[in-house]
């Protein structure tokens, strides 16, 4: 029955073509060619300011599209005198003609069509007040367009009008990236409008910077491109711009010269904008007549088609409507039962979906289940061993193991970053990092993330060289943990797949002002490199690098971490390598420049030296970590008592005056959670420290809801250890002090 519907239709679909397919090629062919110059035509004249010019040729172009009923060309059409009614202030019927091209631009399914629209409505948007969000917006959607089909010319251009956008709205920190990467574009997309307009739109940012002596120089070559390319906008732009720095810097005399210079262009463009604008009006007509005349032409074509073709099959139908209407019959028929079979695979289908939806609410409850298990199981024991090593490490009698107790300890906190790579990418997958600007010194900050390297550094001997700028400010604001991450991977990596060479890390500034600063990190090594057809590769998750060196194969998350990181600070990273010479991994990061007198105050280091006779209750059922907090706390002339659990806690605390207490979370009998609530129903004071291997975040909510102080995560480091005991003793000393004041 399908066989016999399927030779039908074919036989219909020969019997009503029109043979004239040939011909119809080739006048295409000569109707595309005569646009093509119609559009080359438009843009020469409206880059040279003549809008007239270009409203007659658009007109033109749109009357050809209409004829071919090309939805592409349409759009351009309209888009064209869009630009032309924008740039006579006419914004009503800019953006009239711009819904239009919109709709012609969905209609042809073009994502380079669609891409640019989305760029003529963020322009449009950017000329109303109050729309600057909705015109970002557009703009994001219009560079993500282009990057898709990788049109470089147009991403330039995106990038340009995003700069100007940010700019007019006065946000010139936002705008500086888009600028920026428009620079690096316009190397492939070179032009003179563009890169008079490049060279305008720097001296515009470090004029508003103060910086005048760049403004100067930008705007003089902005004039030089202008006046030899015959572009009286962008002329009319930087003779005004220049006037304005001259002017600041007391040139008054040279200000006033080239401010008559301006006038002069604003006059002529005045002029040229005025003679565009005494024809528009006859051409908004001309446009409405256009398209009646090229609809006319359409459906007259199509009516005297229709007449030659009956003649042709008047006779035909006559003899094949039974035959149709046989087939009609035998086609219900054959619909209705097909339609019974597909209501019943539906059905089947979405029990289907119900079942995998639920199954994949079910995976995504697991897989949260999954880190927080991972996160407690691992880091448990791995607290064990970090902690009585750490011990160890400080016990002189052991000085001959010394050697051997810090491969230990390297190997405990290798795979503790492992675990925490997981977690940190399954954060960044779930957009819940934490990206708070904090004021830190630079210098100090690669310094602790260096000397973090030096065992590695000696298992591989190898030399780390750190060159920071000295022209880089001392104190800078901005996320210290995002710059911390990134080079801890990089420089991790350069480690791993080196031996017996250098790492260099560089810092240099790419941009500034007074009040930003925009630094390019490099980390360079002489490694073992990476093959070309690796280097697409690295940057996904669970991938590694082929290497000799099987010590340290990783987890494969590093790099895709860096990535997301620097994703989210509007940032990308560049890698070059060769194999057997090493490998360069570049990097730019923004940052806020602080004076010294302006920056924060370091916080005080608690003394430790307090913890001394001090009376404290471990309540931990892992009789390792019970060891290990007893000798740190010891160390210290803490006297420490244990509690198996949450109940035997409450007993003990009841029936003795403790200083503190350390809670663990995860216990049998009663967990730390339901201890601590109990406890403050008679004790509110004592200060109550939650000891937890799984993730903060999952967990931070209840642990001060129940009525804990503080919260120290294992495996911990054992200075900030005795830094959080010691700080909540002398908070209560403090609180206490108070009352009795108060009394």
């Amino acid at each position: 029955m399908e066989k016999l519907l399927f030779f039908f239709f074919i036989f219909l679909s020969q019997l009503f073509a029109i043979p004239t397919m040939a011909q119809e090629d080739t006048i295409q062919n000569f109707e595309n060619s005569k646009l093509k110059q119609l559009i080359d035509s438009s843009e020469i004249y409206y880059n040279s300011g003549n809008y007239k010019k270009s409203m007659e040729v658009n007109v033109k172009i749109l009357n050809q599209a209409f004829e071919l009923n090309d939805p592409t060309l349409i759009h351009k059409g309209y888009r064209f005198l869009g630009y032309d009614f924008m740039a006579l202030k006419d914004l009503k019927m800019a953006k009239d003609n711009f819904e239009k091209s919109e709709r012609y631009a969905i209609e042809s399914k073009n994502d380079t069509a669609l891409a640019i629209t989305y760029m003529d409505l963020a322009n449009l948007y950017s000329f109303n007040e109050g729309s600057f969000d909705k015109a970002m917006r557009y703009h994001k959607k219009s560079i993500k367009g282009f990057e898709k089909i990788n049109d470089s010319a147009s991403l330039a251009k995106a990038h340009f009008n995003t700069v100007i956008t940010a700019f007019d709205a006065e946000k010139y920190k936002r705008g500086l990236y888009h600028l920026l990467k428009a620079d690096e574009l316009k190397g492939k997309n070179r032009y003179p409008s563009f890169e008079a307009g490049i060279k305008n739109l720097y001296a515009r940012f470090y004029a508003q910077k103060g910086e005048f002596v760049k403004a100067e120089k930008a705007y003089l070559e902005a004039i030089e491109i202008a006046v030899a390319n015959e572009l009286p906008s962008e002329l009319q732009d930087a003779y005004e711009g220049y006037s304005g720095v001259l002017f600041s810097t007391n040139r008054f005399k040279d200000a006033y010269e080239i401010r008559k210079k301006y006038e002069e262009s604003l006059l002529k463009n005045l002029e040229i904008a005025k003679s565009a604008a005494f024809g528009s009006a006859s051409s908004k007509f001309q446009i409405s007549e256009y398209q009646k005349t090229a609809e006319d032409a359409r459906l007259k074509n199509k009516l005297q088609a229709e007449l030659m073709l009956t003649k042709s099959r008047t006779n035909t139908i006559l003899w094949i409507v039974s035959g149709i209407g046989l087939l009609g019959v035998l086609y219900l028929w054959y619909a209705y039962r097909r339609r019974k079979q597909l209501v019943k695979k539906l059905q089947i289908k979405n029990k289907e979906y119900l079942l995998a939806k639920e199954k994949s609410d079910k995976l995504t409850k697991e897989k949260a289940k999954f880190f927080s298990t991972v996160s407690h199981e691992l880091r448990t024991p791995l607290y064990g061993v970090i902690g009585l090593s750490t011990i160890l490490l400080e016990n002189k009698e052991l000085k001959k193991h010394e050697k051997d107790l810090k491969a230990l300890k390297f190997s405990a906190d290798y795979l503790l970053a492992l675990i925490n790579d997981v977690l940190q990418m399954n954060k960044l997958e779930s957009n819940t990092f934490n990206d708070d600007a904090v004021a830190f010194n630079l210098r100090e900050l690669i310094e602790t993330i260096v000397s973090s390297f030096d065992y590695m550094c000696v298992q591989h001997r190898n030399e780390i060289d750190v060159h920071i700028a000295d022209d880089i400010p001392q104190l800078l604001k901005g996320s210290s943990v995002r710059l911390s991450q990134v080079l801890m991977n990089l420089i991790g990596n350069a480690c791993k797949f080196t031996e017996s060479g250098t790492i260099q890390i560089l810092a240099t500034i790419s941009n500034a002002s007074e009040k930003t600063v925009l630094i390019t990190f490099t980390v360079k090594d002489t490694g073992s490199g990476i093959a070309k057809n690796q280097l697409e590769s690295i940057f996904d998750e669970f991938s590694q690098i082929e290497s000799s060196n099987r010590d340290f194969q990783g987890s494969g998350l590093g790099l895709p971490i860096v990535k997301k990181l620097l994703e989210q600070a509007n940032s990308t990273i560049t890698v070059q390598s060769q194999l057997g010479k090493g490998s360069t991994f570049s990097f730019n990061l923004l940052f806020d420049v602080l004076q010294q007198d302006k920056a924060q105050n370091p916080a005080p280091i608690v003394d430790t030296s307090k913890l001394s006779n001090k009376s404290i209750l471990i309540v931990e059922d892992n009789h390792i970590n019970q060891m290990v907090t007893r000798k740190i706390l010891e160390k210290e002339g803490v006297h420490c008592e244990i509690a198996e659990n949450g109940e035997e806690a409450i007993i003990m605390i009841k029936e003795n005056d403790y200083d503190l207490v350390l809670m663990d979370i995860h216990m049998p009998l009663k967990n730390g959670i339901d201890a601590t609530q109990e406890i403050r129903t008679f004790n509110t004071t004592i200060p109550i420290i939650a000891l937890t291997a799984v993730e903060v975040d999952e967990i931070r909510y209840r642990i001060f809801e129940c009525g804990m102080n503080d919260i120290i995560v294992k495996p911990y480091d054992v200075a900030t250890f005795r830094n959080t005991i010691a700080k909540n003793l002398l908070v209560r000393d403090i609180q206490n002090q108070i009352k009795i004041k108060a009394v």
